[in-house]
């Protein structure tokens, strides 16, 4: 006899419809597909959004509010004052300017990477596992040397071979992007192999309908998730990777970035003269922001994560229980309350 064991998970599908009963019962519509598809919002979450938002606000308008960073003047090394907020170098530069303009430089190459380690790997996950055959085989062998290859010695030695006045923010922001795209397309690759076996998409292929409507209307909704995860843990990888970068002294020559401050602190003897006002800024920026993006990540791991989305579902229902069974409380005390007037 076949011993079948309960299942334990709630179930999601089930979840749906209650939810969608429950607010039908108090007169409001159910939430949208694209609605549900967003991350519950939790404290986590929003730490992790006043985080990314201030550190982008700062990166966004500080440069306007400041001074020139690269001015020179004759009080070198001063700690956080009135006239400077954040202190200045060994040769007189403000390091509040230069953080601004460091911020928003690495913001840049943070979205530009993300943007185009997102594009490869979509190209080549999706489109190679929906077309098949030959070309899903050479997609995946090309990901595959990709993904092998060591990925920091190969940034540093395409770095290296570029001539420091051509190794500007584009150049380090497309190496990272060629060496950080892989790992994403194989996830990508399985999502759309198994939701290319869905009947929808396949009723979508028997009427004829084109590839890429068939991608763009049927298979990519269902993969935005996964795919602003990618974004969101490439935009992390880039920033670190840049610094990194920077600090070893190949990172963008004519940009000012977290890293090249990290640089020029540690060329300047920041450390051992105690100006922890020189390199403590920037390192704190780069920590408080890969925080926050990764407090994001996680938010979104539960809609990606079958198992988390089911127990995001049950908690969905329990407050709607909870809020229904309260409502109905109040109500049943408001009737016996005017029953006892009544018969006063």
């Amino acid at each position: 006899m076949t011993n079948l064991a309960p299942r334990t998970e709630p179930n999601v599908p089930d979840a749906t419809r209650a939810l969608a009963t429950a607010a039908a019962e108090r007169g409001k519509r159910p939430r949208s597909a694209w609605r549900m598809m967003l991350p519950t919002m939790t404290p986590w979450l929003a730490i992790g959004l006043v985080l990314v938002g201030g550190i982008a606000l700062f990166g966004l308008i500080g440069p306007l509010l400041v001074g020139d960073p690269t001015t020179i003047r004759d009080d070198g090394l001063q700690p956080p004052s009135a006239a400077h907020l954040l202190g200045t170098t060994q040769t007189g530069q403000d390091v509040f300017a230069q953080l601004a303009y460091a911020t928003a430089g690495s913001l840049q190459i943070g979205l530009i990477v993300g943007v185009l380690a997102t594009i490869l790997s979509a190209f080549f996950g999706i489109l190679g596992a929906y077309i098949g055959g030959f070309t899903d085989e050479a997609f995946s062998l090309f990901s595959n040397v990709f993904l092998v290859i060591p990925g920091l010695p190969l940034v540093i030695v395409i770095s290296g071979f570029v001539p420091p006045e051509q190794r500007g923010l584009w150049t380090i922001a497309v190496v990272l992007a060629i060496t950080g795209w892989a790992a994403s397309s194989r996830v990508l690759r399985a999502q759309t192999l198994s939701i290319r076996s869905r009947d929808y998409v396949a009723a979508s292929r028997v009427a004829g309908e084109r590839a890429g409507r068939v991608i763009a209307v049927e298979i990519l909704p269902n993969l935005l998730p996964v795919l602003a995860s990618q974004f969101v843990f490439a935009v992390i990888a880039a920033i670190l990777g840049e610094a990194g970068l920077s600090f070893l002294g190949l990172g963008a020559s004519n940009s000012s970035t977290l890293g090249t401050m990290l640089f020029y602190a540690q060329n300047g003897f920041a450390l051992p003269l105690g100006a922890w006002w020189w390199f403590g800024p920037p390192g704190l920026i780069i920590a408080l922001f890969g925080m926050g993006l990764s407090l994001i990540n996680f938010s979104i791991d539960e809609i990606i994560n079958p198992k988390l989305k089911n127990v995001r579902m049950h908690r969905k229902r329990a407050k709607v229980a909870a809020r229904l069974e309260r409502a109905t409380a109040r109500h049943d005390a408001a009737d016996s309350g005017s029953d006892r007037k009544a018969r006063a």
